[in-house]
């Protein structure tokens, strides 16, 4: 039987918080239900127990992997385009939706008396929409235009055409998006105080402020890859076809 299966499932997501994402996607209570050893969640809500343990595991690797360095001075920007895709983007598109409705059940709890949860969910509503048409036009206009330049310039032929000029004009837009980002970032941090869960915050509390403190640190790690790496490669490149 695994270590985890006589852990409480509050212990687990409290020391691990890639472990409430795999009790979100099971169905696990590990807020109002988090006195309950893990192998007795798993039997009361009819889900196997090694399900749930392969997944925190496999999310603990995932996690582990995504840490390892690369340098992406030196890699292709095929490949850079194609990590920041499968790494950054299905990231945001996986947990603003999981953030949100976090974010709505600590509001239905704790609104009435911390306000400023309301604007909390605001602010991330308003930056979930901003960045899923953000991913959507770097994912179908910008990066595709990127890879089709490097691989013409490798096999010698003219750059592609594109319907925006200069890759300058698309640049410049998602920068200026970045921006906007970023500053709602830090709307979000003064708000929660540095992401600092109140005394009386529940379990589910402190959860959404770990996600919210998550978020920010992938999407600093997402927008520095693109401002600093990608897109000053991708102008270079286009100078010198």
């Amino acid at each position: 039987m695994s270590a985890f299966a006589t852990r409480t499932v509050g212990e687990l997501a409290a020391e691990n918080p890639n472990a409430t994402r795999v009790f979100e996607r099971f169905g696990i209570d590990y807020c109002c239900g988090g006195h309950r050893q893990l192998a007795e969640a798993c039997a009361a809500a009819n889900i196997s127990l090694n399900d749930v343990v392969t997944g925190i595991e496999q999310s603990d690797l995932h996690a582990a992997n995504a840490a390892k360095k690369t340098n992406w001075q030196s890699e292709s920007l095929d490949s850079l385009v194609a990590h920041i895709v499968s790494t950054h983007h299905v990231y945001v598109k996986e947990e603003v939706p999981r953030i949100l409705q976090l974010i709505s059940k600590v509001v239905s709890v704790h609104g009435e008396r911390h306000p400023e949860l309301f604007r909390v969910q605001q602010i991330f509503g308003d930056l979930g929409q901003e960045l899923f048409t953000h991913l959507m036009k770097e994912e179908q206009i910008l990066f595709p235009y990127v890879v089709q330049t490097e691989r013409s310039a490798q096999s010698g032929q003219a750059a592609p055409h594109s319907c925006f000029g200069t890759v300058q004009n698309p640049i410049r837009m998602m920068e200026m998006e970045h921006d906007s980002a970023g500053e709602a970032l830090r709307e979000l941090r003064g708000i929660t105080s540095n992401y600092e869960p109140p005394a009386d915050g529940c379990t589910s509390y402190k959860t959404l402020y770990q996600a919210l403190r998550d978020f920010e640190n992938d999407l600093h790690q997402h927008i520095h890859l693109e401002n600093n790496i990608l897109f000053p490669r991708a102008l270079g490149m286009e100078t010198a076809a």
